[in-house]
């Protein structure tokens, strides 16, 4: 588990290595397009309108996805699930170059959101199955750092090829990213994806489970509520930037880019050095101690006299974001059943980009009643805040390191027998009781799935009937 042998992981796992390169590539094309995106349809509708539609659609699938289709990530293969989402997302940039209405832009990007909502989780809840238990903590770490470096050099590139050629280009390019990535995820062996046959009791009755999976499992209801209080302090960061930077900083674009640039070095930095770091301290302080660090670092940024100052202390505040990136995947990775893990990321991340999305149009509000410096302000509080949820949401985990993921790993256990035995872990939230027909209480979700599934019954035998 030490980080000298992480890039030797690659040649022991060459699946792993495969799922790697592919997220590599189509990472880079993806943060490529984004700005060619933006920029295309900014300059054919000079709108802020049009740029936050496009917006809305390239994450909106994410959360329908997550909420209402996570099971298939489950039932599916997630091999060929993987191939057809990089095969569309290649179809979409394809044809990109031959339109120009902004409608039709913004259409196109949804499509590319939903293989979007479908791969990723896929991806995720698939990784698990391509290394050795011992290795899980380093694959994240470089999965993690490999997708920041494509988040730090794709805009860059980006901008340069901007002021050579149109944004037909960037697409071309995402567009051959997204096609090597389907070769290389289609080298990887179908069971090498998958250590447990699927379950499923019917469409409905799945998606109540992947929902009860993850508000009874510990590990990823500490993961859902954490995160969704840290993603509103990312929020008000990601929304006032270039106010702070250009207007209250008086840093221009010179000093934005470099803003930029930080929180893209301190998240690769973070995120490599994060599985030293659980080596060292641990699971439990290095998820709060990282959270901290977030706090402290776009805090003391906000209140910085100056741009290049700013800078190095948002360096420090994305190094802990990295860091808890990892923590959250492999809390998620470790506390679902193979079975159950690709629903549970699927709804955890709909979660994530619903509040996300929220909580970025009240920063907006914000910025312009209050100032960037003070939204600033206010994010480092939420981070804060988040630790603090942290340290009560953790408490479950033991004191000693070497049982951390014993802890972990019994949990998801427990989360998923009470499922198949139809009650929830012990010491979960218990919803209302309700007797069923043989006097056992039925959750809500279960008559809720049960409902739906006895609807699409009777409209599928209605449809068979001669007329």
């Amino acid at each position: 588990m030490e980080s000298t042998s992480r890039l030797g992981l690659l040649r022991r796992s060459p699946s792993f290595a495969y799922l790697f390169f592919a997220t590599a590539g189509s990472s880079f094309g993806t943060y490529l397009a984004a700005i060619a995106l933006t920029v295309h349809v900014y300059d054919e509708t000079g709108s802020g309108v049009w740029v936050a539609a496009l917006l809305i659609a390239d994450f909106l699938p994410i959360v329908a996805i997550g909420l209402l289709l996570g099971p298939l990530v489950d039932r599916l293969s997630r091999r060929w699930l993987m191939i057809a989402s990089d095969l569309v997302r290649f179809g979409v940039f394809a044809a990109l170059p031959f339109v120009s209405e902004p409608s039709a832009v913004v259409a196109l990007a949804a499509v590319s959101g939903i293989a979007t909502g479908f791969f990723l989780p896929a991806a995720g809840a698939a990784l698990p199955n391509l290394v050795a238990d011992e290795d899980l903590v380093n694959a994240n770490s470089l999965w993690v750092t490999v997708e920041t470096l494509a988040w730090m050099i794709g805009p860059v590139v980006a901008g340069a090829m901007l002021t050579i050629w149109p944004p037909s280009v960037p697409y071309a390019v995402n567009a051959v990213t997204f096609l090597a990535s389907a070769l290389l995820v289609a080298k990887i062996p179908e069971r090498s994806l998958r250590s447990e046959d699927p379950l499923t009791r019917g469409h409905w009755r799945d998606v109540a489970d992947g929902l009860r999976l993850v508000v009874t499992a510990r590990p990823l209801r500490t993961v859902l509520v954490v995160w969704n209080v840290a993603l509103v302090g990312s929020a008000a960061v990601n929304v006032a930037e270039i106010v702070f930077a250009k207007n209250t900083l008086d840093g221009g674009n010179l000093g934005f880019g470099a803003l930029v640039a930080a929180s893209g070095v301190g998240l690769a930095l973070g995120s490599f050095l994060a599985a030293s770091a659980l080596g060292k301290v641990g699971l439990r302080r290095n998820y709060i101690g990282s959270l901290v660090l977030m706090g402290v670092g776009w805090g003391a940024a906000a209140l910085s006299g100056n741009i290049w100052l700013a800078v190095a202390f948002v360096v420090g505040g994305a190094a802990g974001n990295g860091s808890v990136i990892v923590c959250n995947r492999l809390l998620v990775q470790r506390g679902a059943p193979d079975q159950y893990r690709g629903r549970a990321l699927a709804t955890i991340m709909s979660s994530n980009y619903a509040v996300l999305g929220l909580a970025m149009g009240v920063a907006g509000v914000l910025t312009d009643l209050v100032g960037a410096r003070a939204v600033w302000i206010g994010a480092g509080c939420v981070y804060l805040f988040a630790a603090l949820v942290a340290v009560v949401m953790t408490r479950w985990l033991p004191v000693a390191q070497e049982e951390e993921w014993r802890a972990v790993e019994s949990s998801s256990e427990s989360a998923a027998a009470a499922l198949v035995n139809g009650h929830e872990e012990p010491g979960a939230p218990k919803p209302s009781p309700e007797p069923a027909a043989n006097g056992s209480p039925t959750p809500p979700l279960e008559r809720i799935a049960t409902l739906l599934e006895e609807i699409e019954s009777r409209r599928a035998t209605e449809a068979q009937r001669p007329s």
